[in-house]
């Protein structure tokens, strides 16, 4: 049945509604659409316009049922399409919502609006080579504006066609000849043609179009920081490419000109002592005994600038032996007269070289010593604060090399001098940190922010310490007081995507067997990375408008890597690893049936516990959560698919992460995807053939495809078996390649946890299994408190009946650890903190209303 035809006059009243909608006058715009639809109640396109108000007025399901309605009546209209298009986009549904767009453009393939739109989301999509006729389409529309020229250079470009988006540029250039003299734009634009004919390869042409256009020379390329930087990265290209040597030498003087040039401007800038040297053939990353003098001559020419640091950073980089002596000893007598906190972070890079590492540790001893006993001979007054800061450095390197007792000796010494700077306690929190004593580095935390209760950063890492004792209550506290009106952390900070609270605390529920509770907060991590991917749509469009492209285009880059997060792994790689432990033992849930869950009784009680614990600011417009608590979540029926579909395209995003590959196995696996599982062993063998996880699951995989009912059927079975043949020949037994593996690594304790797995698998009994395991504590075993706890782990999830006599075995000896305490004394510690007139409520804070 066709459509009905509106008359003139309610053609009229027609776009009158369109109108309205667009000026956001939605009231009056329902009572347009009610009115044209009062006389012609069949009218698809006012039913699907009446259904996208409503959605605006926040009647969003009656909305949407109109407009579905309204589009079965008239499924020719592009209007009507156009409408569904804009629903499915507001629900971030963005590759259904291109398709609508391209549905409307059949029915009116000239809607300059449309296209738009198609343009944006074919770029949200990466639906790169649409996008490209799209823009052709909208530059045919309107070919004097210069923004549609741009964006169709972006859209070869992106499409990586980089001769055409270089015509359209040249020819775009060449209509907008008269510009004013200071047009940003055009700057910016000429700055992104040079880009692509590097991009391109054609260096020469680039640096050609870079000098034409010098501001110095009346160009138009108005940054010019930013146009040297090109320029000598420029050139150091041209040096590689096939020249005589003539022309290479022109080409290294004027970068060596360029570099200068920067230095002058900023003399700390890393990067451009990087290219200075480089310029010489100097790769700081790996300096030769050929080249070594002359780097360190170069660096020496820009010693005497003022304010300058990075040059003699740099110089110790660079130097060895005695040289290094000469270098570090000034170095850090100025670090340490002007009290620079930051300074052991400046020097950890050269601990990579043990020689640099001891030279450092003798200059610092010898500080120290020479400070603590002031010589009444020499005039020269030294400040009580340069024997402090010596010692606080001192702390941070036996800390930084694990010698806990050792620092925390030199803490207790720099206290007693000065038991008001906030720093040392927060190095005594490190410190016990890294000995294995979160509750003690807690409270050492907590005593740093005592110091200064309105340091943000203080109260954050006091916060974070708190967490990773177990003490999420009194972490809350400390984080509440900075969020807004007095707002529950667990609000205001998911609203900012915080990803260290995010992060800390699902680890903190994960450790205490709250596995709801670390679900919930882990898929609020991979909701915060969605947001990312949303929030590049606003700007598909603006930046193309403003013309900031080069920023543009590195941008869409970083949105196509942002899931390769440290943070974002580590959450992936924890959710997999609780889904799949989940499907192994679903004991381990909460004590809740999935019949429970769904009434409505248990639901409100669970919303009613979660706002008691995490009440709402004032205003929040917070959505409503129907699973505050996470017990739908981790009572779900489809584990492994919901553990699959975290993991999703992040083996090809990171393919150097061991624990992503192994996150994959233990699903496929268990989805019985054998060739997935045996591939992503492969790609760990080829990253590290001897680490331990990977021994107990190519045992694993042996042991499960060898004990299937049936041999696995053509043309997969063969491909599978010759796989595993390669990371485990056929001919070596599990007994053997078990036995081996420990031989070869008999001193490291994970080792010992992966054969006890094997064994385990191979249907050892509990005692023999037991036994491997308490070898750890032998010699010539390096057990340290990580590794420890790892074994212990291991023997609680085994239900080995001496996981009590290996706790009590390791708290004796790991004299600085807690890790090893009973649950009663952990209990205690946590008591202790609370009830010691040290809670994190004391101290003031400020407070800041945002």
């Amino acid at each position: 049945m066709a459509p009905p035809t509106l008359a003139q006059k309610d053609k009229k009243l027609f776009a009158d509604l369109l109108s309205q909608y667009e000026n956001r006058q939605l009231t009056k715009g329902r009572k347009t659409a009610d009115q044209i639809l009062k006389k012609y109640p069949e009218h698809g396109e006012t039913m699907c316009m009446k259904g996208l108000i409503l959605v605006h007025l926040g009647q969003r399901d009656e909305g949407i049922n109109l407009v579905k309605e309204g589009m079965r009546k008239d499924l020719s209209s592009h209007i009507c399409w156009h409408v569904w298009a804009l629903i499915q986009k507001s629900e971030h549904k963005y590759e259904d919502a291109l398709k609508s767009y391209i549905q409307a453009l059949k029915f009116d393939k000239d809607n300059f609006n449309i296209l738009r739109d198609t343009a944006v989301l074919q770029t949200q999509t990466r639906q790169f080579e649409g996008l490209v006729e799209t823009r052709h389409n909208l530059l045919r529309l309107r070919p004097y504006n210069r923004h549609h020229w741009v964006g169709l250079a972006v859209a070869y470009q992106l499409n990586g066609n980089l001769a055409e988006a270089k015509q359209v540029l040249e020819y775009t250039e060449g209509f907008l000849r008269n510009v004013g003299s200071y047009d940003v734009e055009f700057s910016e634009l000429l700055m992104y043609h040079i880009r692509i004919l590097e991009d391109m390869g054609d260096f020469q042409s680039a640096v050609d179009m870079l000098e034409s256009h010098d501001r110095t020379k009346g160009g138009s390329v108005l940054d010019r920081m930013a146009g040297t930087e090109v320029k000598a990265r420029l050139l150091a290209k041209l040096k590689e490419s096939n020249a005589d040597d003539e022309q290479k030498t022109a080409w290294t003087e004027r970068a060596d000109a360029a570099w200068r040039w920067l230095l002058s401007q900023n003399a700390d800038g890393y990067e451009y002592y990087k290219g200075f040297l480089a310029n010489q053939g100097i790769d700081l990353a790996n300096v030769t005994d050929e080249n070594r003098e002359k780097a360190l001559e170069m660096l020496r020419g820009y010693f005497n600038v003022q304010f300058a640091t990075a040059p003699h950073r740099l110089a110790l980089h660079v130097a060895t032996g005695q040289e290094f002596k000469d270098l570090i000893k000034p170095y850090l007598t100025n670090a340490l007269t002007k009290g620079i906190p930051s300074l052991f972070a400046d020097l950890k890079p050269l601990y990579r070289d043990p020689a640099k590492r001891q030279i450092i540790e003798d200059t610092v001893e010898e500080f120290r010593s020479t400070l603590a006993i002031p010589s009444p001979s020499t005039g020269d007054s030294v400040e009580p604060t340069t024997h402090l800061w010596a010692l606080y450095l001192l702390a941070q390197h036996h800390s930084y090399l694990g010698r806990h007792k050792q620092a925390l000796e030199i803490l207790d010494v720099a206290i007693a001098h000065t038991p008001t700077l906030p720093e040392l306690y927060m190095t005594r929190a490190r410190a016990l940190k890294r000995a294995g004593d979160p509750h003690g580095a807690a409270r050492a935390m907590n005593d740093a922010r005592l110091l200064d209760g309105q340091d943000r950063f203080i109260n954050t890492k006091t916060g974070k310490y708190l967490l990773r004792a177990g003490m999420v209550t009194e972490a809350d506290t400390i984080f509440s007081k900075f969020t807004r009106g007095g707002a529950s952390a667990a609000v205001d900070l998911e609203e900012m995507q915080a990803m260290h609270y995010l992060v800390e605390q699902g680890d903190s529920y994960r450790r205490a067997g709250k596995l709801n509770l670390a679900l919930k907060k882990y898929y609020v991590i991979q909701k915060v990375f969605e947001s990312f991917r949303e929030d590049q749509y606003e700007f598909h469009q603006y930046s193309v408008r403003k013309t900031i492209l080069n920023v543009y285009t590195e941008m869409l880059k970083w949105e196509d890597n942002v899931r390769s997060h440290p943070g974002f792994i580590h959450a992936a790689v924890a959710t997999v690893q609780i889904w799949v432990a989940l499907y192994d033992d679903a004991t381990l849930g909460p004590k809740t049936t999935a019949s429970d869950v769904s009434s409505k009784k248990a639901i409100n009680k669970a919303k009613k516990a979660a706002r008691k614990g995490q009440p709402e600011a004032d205003g929040a417009n917070s959505k409503k959560d129907d699973d505050p608590e996470g017990l739908k979540l981790v009572l779900a029926e489809d584990p492994l698919e919901r553990a699959d579909k975290y993991l999703t395209g992040l083996s090809e995003l990171v393919p150097q992460n061991m624990d992503i590959c192994f996150a994959i196995y233990d699903v496929a696996i268990r989805r019985k995807k054998y060739l997935q599982a045996v591939r992503m062993l492969t790609r760990a063998h080829s990253l590290d053939s001897e680490h331990p996880d990977l021994h107990s699951r190519i045992a694993h995989l042996r042991n499960t495809v060898s004990s299937l009912p049936e041999p696995i059927p053509a043309p997969v079975g063969p491909v599978l078996a010759e796989s595993i043949a390669s990371l485990l020949p056929a001919e070596v037994s599990l007994e053997l390649f078990n036995s081996q593996y420990l031989q070869k690594h008999s001193s490291s304790p994970m080792a010992i946890v992966a054969h006890a797995k094997v064994a385990q698998i191979l249907k050892a009994p509990q005692d023999e299994v037991g036994s491997i395991l308490f070898t750890a504590l032998k010699e010539p075993v390096q057990l340290d408190h990580e590794a420890a706890f790892a074994v212990l782990s291991y023997l609680k999830e085994m239900k080995s009946p001496r996981a009590e006599e290996f706790r009590i075995a390791c708290n004796d000896r790991f004299e600085l650890s807690t890790l090893f305490r009973s649950d009663e004394e952990i209990a205690a510690l946590r008591r202790s903190f609370t009830e010691s007139g040290e809670s994190p409520a004391d101290g003031e804070a400020l407070e800041t209303v945002i």
